[in-house]
């Protein structure tokens, strides 16, 4: 089946019962309150710091409340309800106008703000000696590619991956790490988006990747000319 296809069905099956998509925690006492519930009294099963970036899934049944998932510098994943007053959708800042793109690059251009992504065709067979395999019970599963976990790719041969991802910030010029791009594979360049808080010279990349049941969706995070940091999860 077509990867395209694929994808946008997961993302129609996500906007039927959520609109998910990635955050910023903005909780003026520096940390918001994780709880069990969505409710006031509810225990708190953990805190997480403002500034840091959570996906949430917005629920009108839920009113006041939002569901947060979150993974810590630990590695521990962290899910729970969120007041929504505690919370900026990454959305809500002014969207960067995409100018052009395909299967192979993207484009946005505003006043102050550009970015390029470039990706192309995965050449497995060169690239194979840089997998490596985990083994579980009763299987074994290519998933690091140079030491780092693949996204993407559900235990299938990459299609795609980015090849640079390239902004131009007020004259300043901000390239993505090769190592922060090189496990991402299966790009969706049409699902790209570029959001600029202008107030806190941040810039967000956002997109949604992979071949369906291997779909994830990534954020870039760029702070007053900065490379700061990349967020990967699974959105469902």
């Amino acid at each position: 089946m077509n990867q395209k296809y694929l994808l946008t069905l997961l993302l129609l099956t996500l906007s039927h019962f959520t609109y998910a998509q990635f955050a910023k925690i903005i909780d003026k006492d520096g940390y918001v309150n994780v709880r069990k519930q969505a409710t006031i009294t509810s225990d708190i099963v953990s805190k997480i710091n403002t500034e840091e970036i959570v996906y949430a899934f917005p629920d009108e049944k839920l009113r006041d409340w939002v569901i947060v998932d979150y993974t810590d510098r630990q590695n521990e994943n962290i899910t729970g309800y969120v007041h929504q007053s505690r919370i900026k959708l990454i959305e809500s800042y002014e969207k960067i106008p995409i100018k052009s793109f395909n299967d192979s690059i993207a484009k946005f251009i505003s006043k102050d703000v550009s970015l390029e992504i470039k990706s192309e065709k995965f050449d497995y067979k060169k690239n194979k000696r840089y997998f490596s395999s985990t083994k579980y019970e009763d299987y074994i599963v290519e998933d690091k590619f140079k030491g780092q976990q693949v996204w993407g790719t559900d235990g299938t041969v990459p299609a795609s991956h980015y090849t640079s991802i390239t902004a131009t910030i007020k004259g300043r010029n901000i390239q993505i790490p090769k190592k922060e791009i090189e496990n991402l594979f299966n790009v969706n360049n049409e699902f790209a988006g570029c959001y600029y808080d202008n107030l806190n010279d941040t810039l967000y990349i956002t997109t949604l990747n992979g071949d369906g049941a291997g779909g994830y969706v990534v954020l870039f995070k760029i702070e007053k000319g900065i490379y700061k940091a990349r967020v990967v999860t699974m959105p469902f």
